[in-house]
């Protein structure tokens, strides 16, 4: 699986199957193998976070800065499990879990009131003023039991989206 002008064996496709939790089906699997090969511009088996703003998609998204840091020199394995939060079969735990990801910009497990005036900045950009984005937040934190100098874990995640019906979803077209 390393070098991508192979083909994947059937054992390549039930063990990366197996490294998402079963997020993808075989057949999307392959597909998604196929774009692989796609980004993979240097042959070298791994994606790097330039071939990733060459789809257009992901390069207009406002949070692509952001998750460029999770995804620079993913190999195959690890490019499927990164697109398995956006499949309609992973898990909800799997997805926030994914969005914790975002808003923790310095990895160190806790989320804070600027980590998340930071991601609520790259969404909205000028539309709304700095004042407007703090007001927000305080008050979305507030109705969920936190405040401003509170430090979020996944598990506080879990807890504010838990109920949400967070959808996150990309369809893999299929051959």
């Amino acid at each position: 699986m390393g070098n991508t002008s192979s083909m994947l064996t059937q054992y390549d496709i039930e063990e990366v199957q197996k490294h998402c939790n079963n997020a993808f089906s075989q057949q999307e699997i392959v597909s998604l193998y196929q774009r692989f090969c796609q980004l993979d511009r240097k042959g070298g088996g791994f994606i790097s976070g330039e071939d990733f703003l060459s789809v257009p998609e992901f390069a207009v998204n406002p949070l692509s800065q952001r998750v460029l840091r999770m995804i620079d020199g993913l190999n195959f394995k690890e490019f499927v499990a990164f697109l398995s939060a956006f499949s309609p079969r992973a898990s909800l735990q799997h997805k926030i879990e994914f969005i914790f990801k975002v808003y923790d910009s310095d990895g160190n497990g806790k989320v804070t009131f600027t980590d998340m005036l930071e991601v609520l900045h790259d969404l909205t950009g000028q539309f709304i003023s700095e004042q407007q984005r703090e007001q927000v937040l305080a008050q979305v934190l507030e109705e969920a039991g936190y405040n401003k100098d509170s430090l979020l874990v996944t598990s506080d995640f879990v807890k504010i989206l838990g109920s949400s019906g967070l959808k996150m979803e990309v369809e893999v077209p299929v051959d």
